[in-house]
């Protein structure tokens, strides 16, 4: 735990030292400090070289995205089922998306777009649990297996492994905004341990890490940063970590530098917030207006979308193997939700910018080999219109598009049929998907000769096999 003191006590009303600000230890690790772990990192050796340098950043699109507005139009169907706002051209010949991905339609080479994707379920928390864990056994999903074999923080930089971005992690103002973090997020078998870790309520590492200072709450992100920067000017020049060995300044480095910076987005350069910002595609008053359940539609704005992008990279950046951003408001049937008429419109448009700042930004940092970002919902929707305006939930086929890891890029995998209803050749699994994304992560041959390691993660992880167009 790290323990900081400002009052002259701790949460027992007992004195603490000035020492006792440097007492860093136990992160999620059991009754093993981050020093410790540290300096046994120098000692791992070839225990981890299974381990690649590679993180995975997925965009789950939470309640289910249509694929005709999306990445599969169907231009050449009837207009009951057809894309509602057309297509768009893009950089691979022949192929289009819906009209509101005119950025990503740019970059289509760096695109692997899945249009075959099918597990043939229609239920909301079953389909998100199923995506989300990629049909494995365990029922956890794949962020926390990663976790549960790669470490719940990593072991040089000390950030969580496995974290969660929705809306109010990058400010308290979108507190109110809509998302289901336990839909994937969830744990099936695995111990508390491995869940993921939310910054916009602490998560299990922030509540190990004891921060009492008077005003400032563990919730309060700028609290915690200003604390966390007096602190370190008050030590600055003084003899309080003068009897800390190497690993242990160095495990205080981590908690009061790396950890805590890697979750300020304010420290970017002004000119990159602007190409990641979607705070123009907020939800129409009119959209807001017509619904019994105001705060509802109003929860889906994805104002905050391009800054959860931008926390996703700053975080990959710090060490973290494995991001999902959760993004709301795709369950579009009309009604009490949006239409496809009044939801695109606002998201469709800010994936596209959110997406296309990202992708250019890791390819301009040299991070494009390494980081695999994967875009999907928990299901599709129907092949036809509703009489609301809207689409039903559809299991036998879901959006799915990959980017970056070093995979092949620059292709369509699969085809539905001529009502984007069904996959019609390369039909593709959720444990394909969870087999490329660990194919990705791992080194497979060498983890499954790895020791000490649950023989059920290890079967979890290894037992499918990759989309064979995206193995290189």
């Amino acid at each position: 735990m790290l323990s900081i003191c400002t009052t002259g006590h701790d949460r027992t009303g007992k004195r603490c030292s000035r020492r006792e600000l440097l007492r860093v230890g136990m992160l999620g690790f059991g009754s093993i400090s981050l020093a410790h772990m540290l300096a046994a990192n120098l000692h791992a050796g070839s225990r981890h070289k299974f381990i690649r340098d590679k993180a995975v950043v997925m965009l789950n699109l939470q309640g289910g995205p249509t694929q005709f507005e999306t990445f599969d139009p169907k231009m050449e169907a009837p207009q009951e089922i057809r894309s509602m706002f057309g297509e768009v051209r893009t950089s691979l010949p022949g192929i289009c998306f819906g009209s509101h991905f005119p950025e990503l339609a740019k970059r289509a080479r760096q695109l692997a777009i899945v249009r075959s994707y099918r597990h043939g379920m229609s239920s909301h928390e079953p389909a998100a649990w199923h995506v989300a864990a990629g049909g494995n056994a365990t029922g956890a999903c794949m962020g926390s297996l990663y976790s549960h074999v790669a470490g719940i923080t990593n072991n040089v930089t000390g950030i969580p492994n496995h974290t969660l971005v929705i809306p109010a992690a990058v400010s308290t103002q979108y507190k109110s905004f809509n998302a289901v973090p336990s839909r994937v997020t969830q744990l099936g078998h695995l111990p508390a341990a491995y869940k993921a870790f939310d910054p916009s309520s602490g998560g299990q590492i922030l509540d190990n890490m004891k921060l009492n200072i008077t005003g400032s709450r563990l919730d309060d992100r700028r609290g915690l940063l200003t604390s966390l920067d007096d602190f370190k000017r008050r030590l600055d020049g003084s003899d309080a970590i003068g009897g800390a060995d190497t690993f242990q300044r160095q495990a205080f480095d981590v908690i009061l530098g790396g950890v805590s910076e890697a979750f300020d987005i304010s420290k970017e350069d002004r000119r990159l917030v602007a190409q990641y910002d979607t705070s123009m595609f907020d939800v129409h008053p009119e959209s807001v207006a017509k619904r019994a359940r105001k705060e509802l539609i109003q929860g889906h704005s994805p104002v905050a979308l391009g800054k959860q992008m931008l926390l996703a990279r700053r975080l990959v950046e710090a060490g973290c193997g494995f991001v999902t951003v959760a993004c709301a408001g795709w369950d579009m049937h009309g009604d009490h939700e949006f239409e496809i008429a009044d939801g695109m419109p606002v998201l469709g448009p800010a994936v596209d910018k959110s997406v296309s700042a990202f992708l250019d930004d890791i390819e301009q940092r040299g991070l494009s080999e390494k980081i695999l970002l994967v875009i999907t919902g928990e299901f599709g929707r129907t092949p036809k219109i509703n009489k609301l305006l809207g689409r039903d939930h559809w299991g036998d086929l879901c959006p799915l598009v990959f980017a970056g890891g070093g995979l092949p890029m620059g292709q369509v995998i699969g085809q539905s049929d001529r009502h984007g209803g069904q996959p019609i050749s390369d039909p593709i699994s959720s444990e394909s998907v969870l087999a490329t994304i660990f194919h990705t992560l791992f080194d497979i041959g060498e983890l499954r000769l790895a020791s000490g390691l649950p023989t059920e993660i290890v079967r979890a992880i290894t037992a499918g096999q990759p989309i064979s167009q995206l193995v290189s």
